[in-house]
């Protein structure tokens, strides 16, 4: 029998695992998941379990900064879960199987340097990051300082998935960077792969709380006609460069975080095109809807609902609200990801481990 999300896989979508959970990545590569994502969140909760101490204290004897366990951890769990989906890399000869590796969130911080030397961090890091990996994607943050790296990333073979974008401003401005940078490569047209994470369900709550004027049939549905606009404009973008990888968007926060939705509401909405990233909870609670997910990504709702959209809803109110949000989201996930491992090798020392 057919599980649902075999039916969505099967309808075109791309799924992908919002979590480098060993066990959560093994129990969703069985359910078809081709693909997996990291970020502190993760992380700090897997050491919250207390079945990475014995790592934890290796690398604490070989780091005394909480920075150096922290990225070397990070590491870590990446490259299993880069193991674990590696044959879906060969077997679709660079096409998916990736895992998404976080550049430092604290560039973004308050007390984060000046911006020109946030953009060569950024560059620093992704290359330094990505070396060595053929299936490992750099995710940066599309702000000032990381829309401006992107090109160079590029340029010198960095495979990207660009994260924390609402707007198509955000999104032209990070496709127009990668591929200026990826036609100063020479294997362009045969290695080149970047994807575009759309964050949709932050924008059903920010329209809910900043537009509560929109009607029923157009609350709840900015997040879906806003990521599906920006998936049709990569489809046109893409179709006449002539590149053997796909160049895909990335439906991300496709957990739904009102009460009155069904937890596969941005699940089904985008089935049967590109990438879906999504919780562990949410393919759960997927397989046991017991749906059959058939393509409806490039389905709209009706036009009156979209020019009622577009009359109510301001794009650039909406992206500075949206990432001033995101970007403390963004950084306070890795300070507590600090302090947590800061917590642990107090504990561990006393313990005298």
């Amino acid at each position: 029998m057919t599980s649902p999300l075999q039916t969505l896989i099967q309808s075109g979508t791309k799924l992908w695992l919002d979590s480098i959970d060993p066990d959560l990545v093994a129990a969703n590569r069985k359910l078809g998941a081709s693909g997996a994502t990291s970020n502190p969140i993760i992380v700090a909760d897997l050491i919250e379990t207390g079945r990475f101490d014995s790592l934890l204290s290796d690398l604490m004897e070989q780091h005394d900064d909480d920075e150096a366990v922290a990225w070397a951890l990070t590491d870590h769990l990446v490259r299993e879960a880069q193991a674990a989906f590696h044959d879906v890399w060969k077997q679709t000869r660079g096409d998916d199987g990736y895992v998404s590796f976080e550049l430092d969130p604290l560039l973004e911080d308050e007390a984060a340097p000046p911006h020109a030397q946030r953009v060569a961090r950024y560059i620093e890091l992704g290359k330094h990051w990505s070396t060595g990996h053929d299936n490992r994607m750099i995710k940066v943050p599309a702000t000032p300082a990381g829309l401006e790296a992107l090109q160079e990333l590029a340029a010198a073979g960095v495979t990207l998935n660009v994260t924390l974008i609402f707007t198509a401003r955000q999104y032209e401005a990070a496709r127009d960077a990668i591929w200026r940078g990826a036609q100063r490569r020479k294997d362009a047209t045969s290695k080149f792969k970047s994807v575009y994470s759309i964050f949709v369900s932050r924008v059903d709550v920010y329209t809910l709380k900043h537009v509560p004027r929109l009607t029923v049939a157009a609350q709840g549905m900015v997040g879906i006609v806003n990521a599906k606009r920006l998936w049709l404009a990569n489809e046109t973008f893409w179709a006449d460069k002539n590149l053997k990888l796909r160049q895909e968007i990335v439906f991300a926060s496709t957990g739904t975080k009102l009460p009155q939705d069904s937890p596969d509401k941005y699940v089904e909405a985008f089935a049967g095109s590109d990438i879906q990233t999504n919780p562990p909870k949410t393919n759960q609670q997927v397989q046991e809807l017991g749906k059959t997910y058939r393509r409806n990504v490039d389905a709209m709702p009706p036009q009156a609902v979209l020019d009622e959209i577009d009359a109510k809803v301001d794009q650039a109110a909406m992206e500075q609200v949206l990432m001033a949000e995101g970007l403390a989201k963004f950084a306070q996930p890795q300070k507590k990801l600090l302090e947590l491992i800061g917590r642990k090798r107090q504990e561990m020392a006393g313990l005298g481990r």
